[in-house]
Formats: structure tokens, sequence, C-alpha cells
């Protein structure tokens, strides 16, 4: 046990680390713990070995993916019913068009300037296909714009987004046989009966001390994830659906959701960004940057090419269009998972994984800067919500919080 202490140790000191460079540097934590995951990698094994860190060890693989899944969870959960229902089309087209262009785009230039194989450029394609939930809803709440029907849409459009890359995902990468059937049948029936019986559950056995809800869910999620892992899927795929369908249950407890995140992002997701920074090869990185450079561009470019063109048929004024543009081309949690996913199965090498999780902070990154210094909707922001300050982390606790804090959220 003094090994798997010392290790753990390690791990959350490494965690903490992260979080102060991303509260000094005002960047996403999940970047900062990438980051991390990387230097300690290659300063631990230049020192003492590449096994010092323990990636590999089955208690800390379970930790990085036990919060894959419950992050997953928490973003589908994050999703507003009401706007999906009152502007469809809008949000459809929006989401579905910031998908399929830089997925065909990303995977056309991995395939025919890069050369890498069929899979693995497909595979790039959906790593790099995604918008960041995370970056975009943390940076709706530090304007205020979350309370708005154009910040709605936006954050309806990012879940539609990556609701089809984690799809494409599962069918594209996962072995379709009998085992897929019972597990998508499964998976429908638990999601038909889940938004009917969880409120009623938990209203008749919730609100004690035990934390009855918070157990419930992870039974399922458990459930799903390895019903999803026997049928040779991912465990993601089924908590995002089961998040947006318990989105107007868990989603509007807003107690129960603070006590989800404290847990996920103060334990769980630091082992998943750390272990998924650990296999970056920076002397990959170092040896051929323009690969890296090449897809970030790719990501972006067809980002607007796709995502542009669809806010102006909708009529949303030029500043909105090109805000909404870049903010649909940021990526992080989903682009990471899809890149770790290709890596874990076989799909891409490390060389280029690396290049992908290069590419995927980059976009978490580059636009949203852009975007914040030259195309910020001044209009929609009222006053009293443009700074961080005012914005609370729930309504039965206004505590305030820095927007680098809400990145992590």
């Amino acid at each position: 046990m003094t090994d798997i202490y010392a290790l753990a140790a390690l791990w959350l000191g490494l965690a903490l680390a992260a979080t102060l460079l991303s509260i000094w540097l005002r960047i996403a934590t999940a970047m900062s713990e990438i980051v991390v995951g990387m230097v300690a990698q290659l300063a631990i094994g230049a020192v003492v070995g590449g096994a010092a860190l323990g990636t590999d060890q089955s208690w800390i693989k379970f930790l990085a993916s036990t919060g894959a899944i419950l992050l997953t969870f928490l973003a589908g959960a994050e999703l507003d019913p009401g706007v999906l229902r009152s502007r469809w089309k809008e949000t459809m087209t929006v989401g579905l068009v910031a998908f399929i262009t830089p997925f065909l785009g990303c995977a056309a230039a991995a395939y025919y300037l890069l050369h890498w194989s069929v899979d693995a450029s497909w595979l790039a394609g959906i790593a790099l296909s995604t918008t960041s939930v995370a970056v975009v809803y943390a940076v709706m709440l530090e304007f205020g714009l979350n309370k708005t029907e154009y910040g709605k849409m936006v954050l309806a459009a990012c879940f539609i987004n990556d609701l089809a890359t984690v799809l494409a995902l599962g069918l594209m990468f996962s072995p379709f046989t009998y085992r897929t059937l019972i597990f998508v049948g499964a998976s429908i029936a638990a999601f038909a009966v889940l938004p009917w019986l969880t409120p009623r559950f938990f209203r008749r056995y919730g609100g004690r001390p035990s934390e009855l809800e918070a157990k419930f869910l992870l039974f399922c999620l458990f459930g799903l994830g390895a019903l999803a892992a026997w049928a040779d899927s991912e465990a993601v795929l089924p908590a995002y659906v089961m998040g947006m369908m318990l989105a107007g249950t868990v989603g509007k407890d807003h107690a129960l959701v603070r006590r989800l995140r404290t847990v996920t992002f103060g334990l769980l997701t630091p082992f998943y960004f750390i272990r998924a920074g650990s296999f970056v090869s920076v002397p990959a990185l170092v040896a051929a940057p323009l690969a890296f450079l090449l897809l970030l561009a790719a990501k972006m470019a067809t980002k607007f090419v796709g995502v542009y063109p669809i806010t102006r048929i909708f009529r949303s004024p030029r500043r909105e269009g090109l805000y909404t543009t870049l903010l649909m081309s940021t990526g992080l949690t989903f682009g990471s998972i899809s890149a770790l996913f290709g890596l874990t199965h076989g799909i891409v090498t490390e060389a280029q994984y690396s290049f992908l999780i290069a590419a995927v902070i980059g976009s978490a990154v580059v636009p949203t800067l852009i975007a914040n210094a030259f195309f910020l909707p001044h209009h929609l922001i009222s006053k009293a919500d443009a700074t961080p300050a005012n914005i609370a982390i729930d309504a039965r606790a206004p505590v305030k919080i820095s927007a680098a804090d809400e990145v992590k959220r």
C-alpha cells in the first residue's frame, strides 16, 4: 500500500500544480493538466524511468476512465431541453455542420497531406470535429451570455456537435456483432425508463446524507459502461446520452450537480487529463511541428467554411455569426477522449496521437482568444452580468468564482 499512496500523492500533487498553473495563466485547468502530464512524463521518465508515473496501473486507469464517464455525463446534463425544442432547426443545423465539415476536411488533410492510414485519418477527423462544451460554457458564464437565447442556442449546438462525434466514434470503430445489438437495445430501454424512474426515485428516497442520488447515477453509469465495454464500445458513449436524457431532472438539481462536480473535478478528471498528457511524445512534436500546425489550421478553416454561412442563413448578424463560428471551433474534452481512444485501440501511433492532442489543445486556446478579442457581441451582454464576479455557481450558494474556475466547470 505504501507504493499506492505514494503514487496517489504524486498524481494529486501534479493535479494541484496544474490547478495553480491554470489560475496564474487564466487557462482551462484541463489544458494545464494535460501539459503537466506531458512535462511530468518527460521529466520523470528521463530521471527515473518511463514507468515511474504508473500510467498503466489498473487503479489509475479506473480513476481516469471514471473521470471521463462522469465528465461526459455532466456535459449532457447541462443541456437546456427547451432550447432544443424552440430553436431546433438552427441548433441541429449548426451542430451537424460543425461536425461534418471538419470531420471530412481534417480526415482528408490527414490522409492526403500527412499520408496517414485510412483509419488514422478518420480518427483524426473525429477528434478534430468536436466543440468544447467546457470552454464555450465558461465563456458564456463569464459574460452572462448563458442567460440569453443566443447563448443557450450555441450551447445546444455544441451538444449536437459532440453527440454526433460520440456516435461517429462508436459506429466507425466499434465492431458490429450480436453484442452491439444487445448493447444498443439495452441502452435504448434504459434511456426510455430513466427519465420516468429517476425523479420519482429521488423524490421517494433522496434528500438524505447517504447521497442516494449519486449512488444511483453511478450505478447506472457503471452498468451501461460495463455493457459498452462488453460490446467493444466506449463507456463514454452511453454516459453522454444518459446525461442528455436526465437534463430535466439532474441538470435542474443544482446541489446534486455541484456535488458531482466536486468529485469529478476534484479527484477523477485530473487522473484522466494528466494520463492523456503523459502519452504525448514531445520529441515527436519537436521533430515535426508542421503536422500539428496543419491539423490545427485544418480544423479552424473547415469549421469556418461550414458554420459561418449557416449562421448567416439563419440571419445572425455578422459579429454574432463570427463569434459563434469561433466558439464552435474550440475543442478539448471530447477531442482528447477520441484521440486517446485511437491510441489505446491501436488506431493511431504515439506520434500521431501527439499531433492530435496538441492540435486539440491549440483549438481550445486560439479561437477563444480571437473571439473574445475581436468579435464579442457586446450588445447582448447586460451590465449586471458583464463581469465574472457577478456569476454564482448556483442559486443556492452565490459564491463568486473566477473565469479560470468556470473553465474547469
